[in-house]
């Protein structure tokens, strides 16, 4: 069964054509980079891994409650649409969910990892170009990652959103070397973090636990990256070259914030797009799920300079404004832990497993040999 027959709506074409604009930039400086950003691209070669061995596959998942999302989490409970939906249909819309979900994780990922070969292309500085090389092969395993969780336990994908294919498309055509870091780096992947760190948190099933705390680990440095990068390249810039940039983060912003409703799914269950608006708005769980999802760009922003008037007008329209003030390092830092406790637990229980074995072994062999003497 091909990834075609999986798809709720199939897209119209398999193939998505950006055509690339810019330069390709070489350099001949071999000898000298910036501290920070060789010792991340260390880093970046020191934590590789792979999805196929570091990920229990062998975990169950129910592909009909695979977060094990309670009912008050989904849009459409407490509506009159609720009231008439059976078990089934409830269990119908959490895979929906899911699959939408991580669909659009498995999509953002396929283009961080065309936007880092972009920057890899396009960076004039050797030392990112390293780092960058290191964050492709991270991105591709993101990839290989979700979509094997959802043509394996899922089951079922959604096309990409389209809010996200614009913001792609308009990071992918944008001449500028930094637009691929202020795109991807900054806007998809700080909005990926928090999404990625809600479920971690809050899910109840195993599996994507592991994913996620994994993925998250990579993305940390990641977001890293982008800060370094283009703090000291912002530096350099004039007004009218700083506004342009912000104009280009605060549409962008604004088009991640309504991508991130789900209304293709309530349109699947019967809903139509007006009525799917409206209950989109009107869930609180939503609500606070948007707002926090900001909670990595809206202080990575700040951080790289972009912070002009109209920038920040927009964070108090969206309600973000606040979150400016939040620590991106301590948020890495838990990131970092996370991943390295889940890790602890499992190989401890691992190797209680090992030894509980080894010794039911030893007595098995005690008892014979005691039966044989006998």
């Amino acid at each position: 069964m091909s990834t075609q027959d999986r798809y709720t709506t199939a897209p119209q074409s398999t193939l998505w054509q950006v055509p690339a604009t810019g330069s390709a930039r070489f350099t001949w400086e071999y000898d000298d980079g910036r501290d920070r950003l060789l010792a991340l691209y260390q880093k970046g070669k020191d934590k590789q891994w792979d999805g196929a061995t570091r990920i229990d596959w062998e975990l169950e998942v129910d592909p009909y409650d695979p977060l094990g999302t309670p009912d008050e989490a989904l849009t459409l409970y407490g509506t009159r649409h609720w009231a008439k939906m059976s078990e089934k249909d409830k269990a119908d819309l959490r895979r929906h969910y899911t699959s939408w979900q991580f669909s659009q994780f498995l999509h953002g990922e396929q283009g961080a990892m065309v936007c880092a070969a972009r920057i890899v292309e396009s960076v004039p500085d050797l030392d990112a170009k390293f780092y960058s090389a290191t964050q492709t092969m991270d991105e591709a395993r993101h990839a290989e990652i979700y979509s094997r969780f959802l043509h394996d336990k899922v089951g079922m994908l959604y096309p990409i959103n389209d809010n996200l294919q614009s913001l792609l498309g308009d990071t992918l055509r944008d001449s500028r070397w930094d637009m691929p870091y202020l795109g991807m780096q900054v806007l998809i992947e700080g909005l990926a973090l928090a999404a990625f760190g809600m479920i971690r948190d809050t899910t109840t099933k195993p599996l994507p636990k592991q994913i996620l705390a994994y993925i998250m680990q990579d993305e940390a440095r990641h977001v890293a990256f982008g800060r370094m990068a283009l703090r000291d390249y912002y530096r350099q810039l004039g007004d009218a070259e700083l506004r342009e940039r912000e104009e280009f983060v605060i549409e962008g912003c604004y088009l991640m914030r309504d991508r991130l409703r789900g209304i293709e799914v309530l349109e699947n269950f019967g809903v139509s797009k007006k009525e799917a608006e409206e209950y989109t708005e009107q869930s609180e769980f939503l609500h606070l799920f948007r707002k926090l999802l900001f909670s990595r760009i809206v202080p990575c922003v700040k951080d790289i300079g972009l912070w002009g008037e109209r920038l920040q007008k927009a964070y108090l329209d969206m309600g973000v404004f606040d979150l400016g003030d939040a620590s991106l390092d301590l948020l890495m830092t838990q990131d970092e832990e996370i991943a390295e406790q889940l890790d602890r637990e499992r190989f401890a229980a691992e190797e209680n497993e090992r030894v509980a074995e080894v010794t039911r072994a030893i007595d098995e062999g005690a008892g014979l040999a005691g039966n044989a003497s006998a």
